[in-house]
């Protein structure tokens, strides 16, 4: 399953990247150790949200702590390479189960290598030949190229085009995570010191914020890790229970923003109902905002206007705060159903589009915003998808020009013309439910998207008539 898409611009990544050197086998031996723990204590998304120590709208936490409980990064590397270990275990102990060995002497003998016994020479159709693939899904698909991923990886892939204008994607490298991958952000605020870098954050079911400098390869440790299990377990009437690190969350990472203007900075949404920022440069969250009854699903920053934050919440509602007095100001609207995913319109500077469980997705203007719960209504009410809309997707340099991403399996284009959408293509790229969809910013009408099957695909939009009519000059 891929559940988010981050695009790294062109020229970011290093021409050669740096190769790490690859774990001691004390290091796996003792990641076996890690896992186990790991396993034991269960999943955070299974946790009660209010069992967290932080109470009250707002906690500030930039003041640095010196007792508090350094990054596990040891642990957290053996974590990875045992998994990476063992996933290649497992790959041959398929294959030998596939040649069963066990039988080999009581084969039949009189039958043909690689034959059914049935005449294979032969076939009325190349549906009926098991030895070759069926094309028929790749024919209706010649503009998108797909690439299938591990459900527990990240996956770098790099994408080029041909003379001929066709797309060729392949795998550079992968990141093997502990932890199913809920959400992404890329950023080049280098962690490492210097001008600019090429990391992403990455949010899975656990409660702790893994980045990763994508310019290194092989690498089974992040470069660094935001908030996440202390080592040392509290007891709780007579049990260990589960302590976490200063300001971290206390549940899974639903949804990650990267501040572009403001560059080391960090916002994270989790299911333990609150909303974080962190300061990258020093590992430490700045301040944690609780202003959501329910689990937040979404953050999205504004480009216009850096220090405004926006959040969308299983509560039924979206937030927008103010990050310039520390998040105390927050205005709020209501929305119809579960938010699913955000977005500010990069061509409005007051505009932004929320998308929902319902099938809806909303277009506000930030400047009815008010104190009461109940700002004002929506610009726009669009009935996009039979089912959730889990993503949504500016193009980067065309106005009015809107991806949509549901789990009726449909990705949608929309022009926005006017506050009058009108669907202008649509289709089925045989993922799956769709989790995920981001318009390219260096080749702002190719479309990524990603869904339940584990397949990420590319669309390039102009290839559809309508789009290139309406938005192609």
């Amino acid at each position: 399953m891929i559940s988010a898409i981050s695009w790294v611009p062109r020229g970011a990544a290093k021409l050669v990247p740096v190769e790490a050197e690859p774990p001691t086998q004390e290091e796996i031996d003792e990641a076996i150790k890690a896992i186990a723990q790991h396993t034991e204590g269960g999943s955070d998304a299974d946790e009660d949200a209010d069992d967290g120590e932080e109470n009250g709208n707002m906690e500030v936490d930039a003041a640095a702590d010196e007792e508090e409980e350094e990054v596990d990064e040891v642990a957290q590397a053996k974590a990875a390479a045992k998994a990476l270990a063992k996933g290649a275990v497992d790959d041959v102990a398929d294959e030998l189960k596939e040649l069963n060995m066990d039988n080999y002497d009581e084969e039949e003998e009189g039958l043909e290598i690689f034959s059914s016994g049935q005449g294979d020479l032969y076939y009325a159709s190349n549906d009926l030949d098991p030895y070759l693939k069926n094309n028929d899904e790749d024919d209706d698909d010649e503009e998108i190229e797909d690439m299938t991923i591990k459900p527990t990886d990240l996956m770098v892939n790099l994408l080029e085009e041909t003379e001929d204008g066709d797309l060729n994607m392949f795998v550079h490298h992968e990141v093997p995570l502990a932890d199913f991958p809920l959400c992404t952000a890329w950023m080049d605020f280098n962690l490492k010191g210097g001008d600019k870098g090429n990391f992403v954050a990455v949010g899975t079911m656990d409660p702790a914020i893994e980045i990763w400098d994508l310019d290194i390869v092989d690498e089974v440790q992040p470069h660094m890790v935001l908030g996440g299990h202390s080592k040392k377990k509290k007891k709780v009437k007579g049990k260990k229970a589960k302590k976490y690190k200063k300001g971290s969350h206390r549940s899974s990472v639903l949804g990650l923003a990267w501040n572009k203007e403001v560059r080391n900075v960090l916002a994270s949404a989790s299911a333990d109902k609150t909303v974080k920022i962190w300061d990258v440069s020093v590992g430490k969250c700045a301040v944690t905002l609780e202003h959501h009854d329910d689990k937040v699903q979404s953050v999205a920053w504004s480009r216009q206007s850096p220090e405004v934050l926006l959040s969308g919440s299983f509560d039924k509602s979206v937030a927008m705060n103010d990050m310039k007095d520390g998040g105390q100001s927050c205005n709020k609207w209501s929305v119809e159903a579960d938010v699913e995913s955000l977005a500010w319109d990069p061509h409005n500077e007051h505009s932004f589009m929320v998308s929902l469980e319902n099938g809806m997705v909303q277009a506000f203007d930030k400047r009815t915003a008010s104190s009461n719960s109940n700002s004002g209504r929506p610009t726009f009410t669009l009935h996009a998808h039979e089912k959730a809309v889990s993503s949504i997707s500016f193009s980067p340099s065309t106005p009015n020009f809107l991806a949509t991403g549901s789990t009726d399996k449909m990705v949608k284009l929309w022009d926005l013309s006017n506050n009058q959408p009108s669907c202008i293509a649509s289709l089925n790229p045989k993922l799956g439910a769709i989790f995920s969809v981001s318009f390219s910013n260096d080749s702002p009408f190719l479309l990524a998207s990603g869904g339940s099957k584990g397949k990420l695909k590319v669309w390039n939009t102009l290839t559809e008539p309508a789009v290139a009519n309406k938005f192609g000059k």
